[in-house]
Order: structure tokens, then sequence, then C-alpha cells
């Protein structure tokens, strides 16, 4: 919903796993899957389901117990909506507040309210800021974006999420001479190109498929440890963005030959 708009939507989700490797764990001695037991600390045996409770730990070996009622009653009631609350300019949204996006498609009748939210959203530039109850009753924020001509619903972090910097110690940038800041910006602009999310692998994972294909056949691995790379010295920056910036020019030469 924005406003008095309602547009039936579905939800699905914008990222596939089935990349992603999942071992499981085994004993050693002979191979055979580990099982998990819910064991007392105290008493050192396996507990049963029926009697596991739930508690917040206020102070250090000190709980309140909560029963199921108590999270029934702190429960958000689910109206399976997706409440626009404000639009904001996407520039001004920090990107660490964003973290797993959904697609969402229309349903019968509210293709033509769809089209009219996305192009709005388009020409404005702007990102839709709300909020949706899911999975378990509890509250997301979420920002709608169009990619394309898709709607798409990011569920975002609350403010309170994010880690306070304040504790952190960032270098200025007083002691960056104007040479050496012209002769950076100079190396980002020769390696600037489109970006082509297709050409980026997961190298570690693609490693480790073959590692897995070659132990079935029966190869031996062998490893070699990578050089550990030197910090570059402040004496040798400049010497080191001129050899940098001569390889990218040479790389772009390449690349268009």
């Amino acid at each position: 919903t924005f406003g008095l708009v309602n547009i039936p939507v579905e939800v699905h989700s914008a990222v596939s796993s089935s990349d992603r490797i999942s071992f499981r764990l085994l004993h050693k001695k002979d191979n055979s899957t580990i099982k998990y037991e819910r064991v007392c600390a105290k008493e050192e045996k396996a507990v049963p389901w029926d009697e596991i409770v739930k508690g917040y730990e206020y102070s250090k070996g000190k709980y309140v117990i909560l029963e199921e009622e108590d999270f029934r009653a702190a429960a958000i009631e689910s109206t399976k909506t997706i409440d626009i609350q404000d639009f904001v300019k996407s520039d001004e949204i920090d990107p660490r507040y964003f973290e797993s996006p959904y697609y969402l498609l229309p349903q019968k009748g509210g293709e033509k309210a769809y089209a009219l939210l996305r192009e709005a959203v388009r020409n404005t530039g702007m990102v839709g800021i709300g909020n949706v109850t899911m999975r378990s009753n509890s509250m997301h924020l979420i920002g709608i974006k169009v990619v394309e001509d898709a709607l798409v619903m990011n569920i975002m972090r609350f403010a309170d999420e994010l880690v306070d910097t304040s504790s952190f110690t960032f270098p200025t940038a007083e002691n960056v001479r104007p040479a050496e800041l012209q002769m950076a910006e100079q190396l980002v602009n020769t390696l600037a190109d489109a970006f082509a999310p297709e050409k980026y692998s997961n190298v570690y994972r693609d490693n480790l498929m073959r590692i897995i294909n070659d132990k079935m056949k029966g190869k031996k691995i062998t490893v070699e440890e990578p050089a550990e790379p030197e910090p570059t010295n402040v004496i040798d920056l400049m010497a080191r963005l001129q050899e940098s910036l001569a390889q990218g020019k040479k790389k772009k030469v390449a690349a268009a030959g």
C-alpha cells in the first residue's frame, strides 16, 4: 500500500542459494554423521524438547524465562501488507541499511497500479520506506526500489542494528598531497569500467569444487601458501601509483585490441 492505493503482489526471493556448497560433519574415524544433542551444562545429560524453555540473560547467570504467551503478547498482527510510509531520495540512504532483496510480482488485477508505482518511483529517484510483518510475526523495515521492470523490496536494518563507528579511528586527508591525489584519481579513472557482474566469480567456491572433484578421483591435493603483501610505504607511494597507472593503461590497450 501507498497512500490509499492497494496493489496485490507476490513476494519472491531475488537471491539464489543454488551455488552454495553444503557440508555434513562426520566422525573422522569412520565417516559416520554427527548428531546434535541438547545437553544440560549442570547435569551433563541430554534434555528433551518438552523440558526446554527460552530465557533472556539480563546479567551474568540470571535469566528472565519467557513462555509462549509472552511471545504472543509481543507479536505484531500479521496483516500481509507492505505498508509504504515515506518516500526518500535514494542517495540519502546509507547502503549499510540494505540487506536481503525480494522481487514483488503483481497479481491479477494489480498490473496497472504496479506499473504506476514503479514508474513514479523510477522517475522521482525515490525509495519507498515502510514495514512488513513476515515469519513468526516479526516486523521488518523495508525499502522498495525499481530494478529494470521490477519493484524490488529490500529487507533493511534498523538504525540500532548498525555498529556505532564513534569508537573507530579513521585517518584524515590532511597528509595527502595534491599530486598524489591527482595520480590516484587518474588510476581510478584508468581502471573505470561499466559494471558487468557476470565478469566476477566466486573463485573460492570454484577452487573448492575443483578440489572436491579431484579428491573424488583420488588425486592428491597440494597447497601453496600465498605471499603476504606488504603495505606501501609513504616514500614509495608516488612510484607505486605511477607503476599502477602504467599497468592500467596497458590493460586498457590490450582489452581494446
